[in-house]
């Protein structure tokens, strides 16, 4: 696995989530991770964020846990007005940071833009969104516009062996068993 040395702007992107509103008078910040778990956010450095078009490195100093928040310290930040000025700001690393996943475990992000096909070769459409429902993820299939059975969007379980007999991401389709009039 290869990680990103110094401070250069991330070349993939990818966002793991958004610094919130400012936390008190000395210059913290509450933080929404997009990770599995809320804290594995700060195993991956160095941040950025964009303003006006431009990559700025954010170095943290400290975080904790305040309540069910988490809460950050952005070095040189004291003062909640300048803290303010990073809400709504998505955090976001290169991907080449991300561990490598074992076989049949995929990003989210990998899967959009799949095309899904039934085992009878109907194409349910494509893949625009993922939910997560806590017994299994879920795709979020756009149909084709001119989809035989009127429908616009097919929510599919992606439980690997039951509904999803093949991903090839290289061709960028996932095969599943689903009755294309659900």
């Amino acid at each position: 696995m290869s990680k990103q040395t110094g401070l250069e702007p991330p070349v993939d992107p990818i966002v793991l989530g958004k610094l919130g509103s400012a936390y008190g008078i000395r210059g913290w910040l509450r933080v929404f991770s997009s990770t599995e778990r809320t804290e594995d956010i700060f195993e991956y450095q160095p941040w950025f964020i964009q303003r006006s078009g431009q990559w700025q490195h954010v170095e943290l100093e400290t975080w904790k846990y305040h309540n069910q928040d988490l809460i950050i310290k952005i070095k040189d930040i004291d003062d909640r007005d300048a803290a303010n000025l990073f809400t709504n700001c998505e955090v976001v690393v290169d991907s080449t940071q991300l561990p490598e996943l074992e076989t049949d475990d995929y990003y989210w992000r990998d899967l959009m833009g799949c095309q899904v096909i039934n085992i009878a070769g109907y194409n349910l459409g494509t893949i625009n969104d993922m939910m997560e429902t806590g017994s299994n993820d879920v795709m979020v299939i756009k149909a084709n516009l001119k989809d035989a059975f009127g429908i616009k969007e097919r929510l599919v379980p992606f439980l690997d062996g039951q509904v999803i007999k093949k991903v090839d991401l290289a061709t960028k389709t996932i095969e599943v068993d689903w009755d294309p009039s659900f």
